[in-house]
């Protein structure tokens, strides 16, 4: 098992890692997500890959009949449901198996924080999480990738020890006016009607 001073990694790095075009989507999720680097954008990568192995072994077993695969299932889709990575309704495996790592980024702390309003950008929401400004319920959390379940999603909130409680702070209100001056989603025109009868 080894020391357990000395951890083991938590995931896999790419095997070729020098490929332009897988680079470049890093890097596209890397600014839209708000994260540090690489490592935590292969993590999610690699909690992925878990889920998809564990669903593909489950459709094996369940084509061959076994039992426990029909429990194993069902504990796997309602873990899922729970962290708000699959919706909530009738999830079968092979929506586990079309999940991407968008799908895991997403759950993130600092995403949903930013995607609730409570900071401008993605980036400046994972520096206040660090700066334990918020917390989840009664608790302070000041892990940007921790994911979060859809149960404590609206328990989000910020820490009452924290300036940024305040609603009158200069920061809360410059980003009120920022989310009120955010363009609303464009609506596409109708296509126009043809002219004369076919």
């Amino acid at each position: 098992m080894g020391d357990p001073k000395f951890l083991r990694r938590t995931y896999d790095t790419p095997k070729h890692p020098w490929e332009a075009g897988r680079m470049e989507e890093e890097r596209k999720l890397l600014q839209k997500y708000g994260l540090k680097n690489k490592r935590e954008l292969w993590k999610a990568q690699s909690i992925l890959r878990g889920f998809r192995r564990h669903a593909r072994l489950l459709q094996a077993n369940l084509r061959v009949g076994e039992p426990q695969a029909q429990r194993e299932t069902t504990q796997l889709l309602g873990r899922l449901t729970r962290l708000g990575v699959l919706p909530v309704g009738t999830p079968t495996i092979d929506d586990v198996l079309a999940l991407t790592t968008e799908d895991v980024l997403k759950r993130r702390f600092e995403w949903i924080v930013f995607s609730q309003g409570l900071a401008p950008t993605a980036y400046g929401a994972r520096q206040w999480i660090v700066h334990g400004h918020f917390s989840i319920g009664d608790h302070r959390v000041t892990r940007p990738g921790y994911l979060v379940p859809s149960a404590e999603e609206h328990q989000i909130a910020y820490t009452p020890t924290s300036p940024l409680a305040s609603e009158d702070h200069t920061v809360r209100a410059e980003l009120r006016e920022r989310l009120q001056s955010r363009p609303s989603p464009a609506v596409e025109p109708a296509a126009p009607a043809p002219e004369g009868g076919a």
